[in-house]
């Protein structure tokens, strides 16, 4: 004991303690007071050391259960395989004995129907065992594995020597281990979905990785971005330079990195996108079976964190030029012009070696700087501009919010068109075609977010538009003027059409144009009904009033009345056309299909006509189309009536005189001098009615003028009871060729559209003994003479007027 007293112990060498070590015996001995503590000190280092090394030992001992029980495992699943490798031996046996053993036929039945069956499940059912506890271990271990190097990530600013390299290789690390685990999983989901539950609780742990694992990532890109001076300052840029080519160059940070700066933010950029697509494949299958629009497209995360400082600093510019809403949209288009080519020649290469399916860097930059901008309308200008709508609107007079409002409109089409052709150099334009995709790149979207907004600008807009049309509607001469140019559907025809109507189509067309610029067909075919529509119908009332008031005048009897409703069914006509003509056209097809889906009811009233036009329902206009041709078809057969009314008057005395058919025509007369006067006022009427009215709707009244004159005087002349001698006969004869004459200017056999008269005739005209053999043959006797028009009861009524001399 003494010996061993007298030695003296001394401490290592500071330089082969550990720091740790160390900083441990600094705090426990910073005073000669506290050697007196070592022995303490010692026992209770002694004291831990024994609680590790018993720790150590219960983890040993339940590694080495774990072992033990996947061992037990493992030989159950090889003595399960061993029997079945045994009974499917006795069952070859038996089954190639069978033939020699008549005894055993029932054996063998028994072990195929019965045992066989059993068998086959007991070593589905080993196998199943088998793959399912393959599966969950090796993905216990990727995910083992992705927990460790997200530790590690999270942990890299605690260690010694930390190391940026070593980060991002952690992080590819566990970005490549994730994708193996999304491997598995979504042939687990394919194969075996009953295995939902593993597969659950896998997703949850891998959740809960990539919830640490994608704000690092992110926080690290925004902190390359800010080291590299991302994003470039806007303070060069002033009201006057900020649509011009010729501001202060601001060199572009994506091409002026170098060296570590560049490889890590490709390396940043390209584990952003790789994260992406991992996060599609997984949303991909979780929601199979489901809409997969959310899923398979989402805004690129590394372009959005390029956009979102961007963002923030034109806040500040925006703010001060909220009255000159023109310095917004330059600035906007600006900044997305200037550093749209990085995003093709630097940033896509990145894009497609993440195998980052169906994105495109120039349209993700595009659509977020879009984005930005419409937010920034959305929030801070249309709200200001619908209070200044508000408070104008009670005064009843054109206000200067509405002027605002239009000129807010104009700006934004102007700068998606520009923006649509920043997207078109691309020489990609497939993706544009759908409207989701044209709504990213539109600030017209803003309408389609808020449809009572689109309300307010069709109002403004049917509004102003009428305003314009009222010194064309007021002015005389645009109703007396003809529009000159060929027809737009019936090639060479003439519709003598009125000035005003082409007034309203160039407005209309303008109002269509605008609306083309909106990028769903649901806001399209909105916004034409309730700008386009009212502006149609409008038209309509404009012609309407005007036949009412010539109607209202004169009974149209004056000649100025029957132009100034034939003006007016030729506006029809060249309108009706014009818009069957748009209709056809797909931009129309598309809107129409839909409008009954965002308007319900149609707008324009009536629906219950049918068969005016052939066709179903394709176009957006075809309740106004109905509405045009309801409306010539009625005043068309106004006219017709009025003609009509007047030659009735005109030949009254001449229907009246029944002598006259038992008379001989007067010598030196063609035509009855009775029927003189009818005849001059029809063919002088019919002339005024053919120069004022279009061709097509002139054929349709003069057909239906020569129906009512057959009526007329078969019901007046042969069905009036009147006696014919042979000289009456012949005097009708000569009456009809006349009237037929009239009409021949318009046909090639005029007596073929009056077929009762013509019909009636041609019985007064047949011999004695021909009509009598009409009692025997009947029908049979009618058809074989050409009668076809008249019943049995009205050729009995005229035969028996006819009255032959012997």
């Amino acid at each position: 004991m003494d010996s061993h007293s007298t030695l003296t112990l001394t401490l290592p060498p500071t330089s082969t303690l550990s720091s740790s070590a160390l900083s441990f015996l600094n705090d426990s001995l910073t005073t000669n007071q506290s050697l007196t503590r070592a022995t303490g000190i010692a026992t209770e280092l002694e004291i831990h050391c024994r609680d590790l090394d018993q720790s150590l030992i219960e983890l040993n001992r339940s590694l080495e259960s774990k072992l033990i029980a996947y061992s037990s495992f493992s030989d159950r699943a090889n003595g399960l395989s061993v029997q079945v490798y045994v009974k499917l031996t006795e069952l070859a046996s038996v089954v190639r004995s069978r033939s020699s053993v008549s005894d055993g036929r029932g054996r063998t039945e028994q072990i195929l129907g019965e045992e066989l069956p059993v068998l086959a499940k007991e070593v589905a059912r080993v196998e199943a065992v088998r793959a399912y506890a393959e599966t969950a271990l090796k993905l216990d271990t990727l995910v083992g594995d992705i927990e460790d190097a997200v530790s590690s990530t999270m942990n890299r600013n605690t260690r010694k020597y930390p190391s940026t390299q070593n980060s991002e290789d952690m992080r590819l690390l566990a970005i490549g281990t994730l994708k193996q685990t999304e491997d598995i999983l979504g042939s687990v989901t394919r194969a075996r979905p009953q295995w939902a539950r593993l597969v659950a609780a896998v997703d949850h742990r891998v959740d809960r990785a990539l919830a640490i694992l994608r704000p690092q990532a992110i926080a690290d890109h925004r902190a390359l971005l800010a080291s590299m001076g991302w994003p470039p300052p806007l303070s060069t840029l002033t009201s006057s330079n900020v649509d011009t080519r010729t501001s202060p160059e601001v060199l572009n940070p994506l091409f002026t990195m170098q060296g570590d700066l560049k490889h890590q933010y490709h390396e940043n950029f390209l584990a952003l996108c790789s994260l992406q697509e991992l996060q599609r494949r997984r949303k991909s299958r979780q929601l199979e079976g489901h809409n997969l629009e959310v899923a398979l497209h989402q805004t690129l995360w590394a372009i959005e964190e390029l956009v979102n400082p961007i963002s923030v600093a034109t806040q500040r510019h925006f703010s001060k030029w909220i009255d000159k809403p023109e310095f917004i949209f330059a600035l906007a288009y600006k900044i997305t012009r200037d550093y749209v080519d990085s995003m093709d020649q630097l940033l896509q290469p990145l894009v497609d070696e993440a195998m980052l399916v169906g994105y495109s860097c120039r349209e993700e930059w595009i659509s977020a700087m879009v984005t930005t901008l419409l937010t920034y309308l959305a929030k801070e200008i249309f709200p200001v501009y619908v209070d200044q709508l508000d408070e104008e609107g009670v005064a009843g007079i054109k206000s200067e919010a509405r002027i605002l409002w239009l000129n807010l409109v104009d700006l934004m089409i102007s700068f998606d068109k520009r923006i649509k052709s920043l997207v078109a150099q691309s020489g990609v334009l497939l993706s544009l075609q759908e409207d989701s995709n044209l709504q990213k790149i539109s600030s017209l979207s803003v309408f389609c977010d808020r449809p009572d907004w689109l309300d307010l600008w069709a109002e403004i807009e049917l509004s102003d538009t009428i305003d314009k049309l009222r010194h064309d509607i007021d002015d005389e001469r645009n109703w007396k003027m003809k529009v000159h140019g060929p027809a737009l559907l019936f090639g060479p025809e003439d519709y003598k059409s009125p000035a005003v109507s082409g007034a309203f189509l160039q407005r209309l067309s303008s109002v269509v144009d605008r609306c083309r610029s909106l990028p769903t067909i649901s806001s399209r075919s909105r916004f034409l009904r309730l700008a386009g529509a009212p502006l149609i119908q409008k038209f309509l009332d404009c012609l309407l009033l005007r036949c009412q008031e010539a109607e209202g005048l004169t009974a149209l009897q004056d000649d100025d009345a029957l132009i100034k409703v034939a003006n007016s069914v030729n506006a029809a006509r060249y309108f009706e056309s014009v818009l069957k003509e748009w209709c056809e056209d797909v931009f129309f097809v598309e809107m129409g299909s839909g409008q009954d889906d965002q308007l319900g009811t149609s707008l324009s009233g009536d629906t219950g006509t049918e068969g005016i036009f052939e066709g179903s329902r394709t176009g957006i206009f075809d309740d106004e189309i109905r509405n045009l041709e309801e409306f010539r078809m009625e005043w068309v057969e106004k006219m017709s009536v009025v003609v009509l009314r007047g030659f009735d008057v005109h030949c009254r005395d001449y229907v009246k005189n029944r002598r006259q058919w038992q008379e001989k025509s007067e010598e030196g007369w063609i035509v009855s001098k009775t029927l003189v006067g009818a005849l001059d006022f029809l063919q002088v009427k019919m002339s005024i009615i053919e120069e004022s009215l279009n061709g097509l709707d002139f054929v349709g009244l003069w057909r239906s003028l020569a129906a009512g004159v057959d009526r007329l005087l078969f019901n007046g002349v042969l069905m009036s009871n009147a006696k014919f001698y042979d000289g009456g006969v012949e005097k009708l004869g000569s009456d009809l060729q006349v009237l037929f004459g009239v009409f021949g200017a318009w046909c090639l056999r005029p007596e073929g559209f009056f077929p009762k008269a013509s019909e009636g005739l041609k019985l007064l005209k047949m011999g004695e003994e021909q009509l009598q053999s009409r009692a025997v043959r009947g029908e049979k006797w009618m058809k074989d003479n050409g009668i076809r028009h008249l019943s049995v009861a009205e050729v009995e009524k005229i035969v028996r007027n006819r009255v032959f001399l012997s």
